[in-house]
């Protein structure tokens, strides 16, 4: 039986149709982009795909699926937000198990809102000596951008400031496993 919507999700954003179109097309436009950076290349040294735990897991499957060339996968936590709805400070919790020096690297993000974790990571990434540092979101929270980063891909830009769940997205470890990405109801927020 398929997940309904919750009583505390007021609006459907993206479908799960709407969402799994869009991964294809970004699968499709990142193969062409590694085929013509990488050519036969690709298939000695493949492009590492970095997807953010946890939010931006199913995403993360979902796109190397449709990415049609050779990925490594590999994964990293970093954290800001815990089970508050603004940032913090920003920890590595877990960090990758791959290199990524001279390897074209993919970083997968579920959202990007104000920018400070991707600029984090962005950072710390490139302290590492990458061949290239590209970007994939799904959601592009571009009304909450405080610092200006390089969104190479973006499934979805978003012209509100909603509190999305779903598709991995959480809030306080609840509504991950939603098909569908959702705005949050605010009396459903626990200040």
């Amino acid at each position: 039986m398929p997940i309904t919507k919750p009583d505390d999700i007021d609006k459907v954003l993206y479908t799960s149709d709407q969402i799994q179109k869009r991964i294809k097309d970004l699968g499709q436009q990142i193969t062409s982009d590694y085929h013509k950076l990488l050519g036969n290349e690709i298939w000695d040294r493949p492009p590492i795909a970095v997807g953010m735990l946890r939010g931006a897991l199913i995403f993360t499957a979902d796109l190397i699926r449709a990415v049609e060339i050779p990925m490594v996968v590999d994964f990293m936590i970093v954290s800001s937000y815990g089970n508050k709805t603004e940032p913090g400070a920003i920890q590595v919790r877990k960090d990758l198990t791959e290199s990524v020096a001279q390897r074209h690297v993919l970083i997968v993000e579920d959202i990007i809102d104000t920018g400070h974790q991707l600029a984090y990571v962005r950072k710390l990434l490139l302290e590492r000596q990458p061949a290239s540092l590209k970007t994939c979101v799904l959601l592009d929270k571009a009304p909450r951008r405080e610092v200006s980063v390089l969104l190479d891909y973006v499934g979805f830009k978003m012209e509100h400031d909603y509190f999305v769940v779903g598709y991995g997205l959480d809030y306080a470890e609840r509504y991950r496993n939603l098909p569908f990405v959702g705005n949050l109801s605010p009396k459903a927020i626990k200040k």
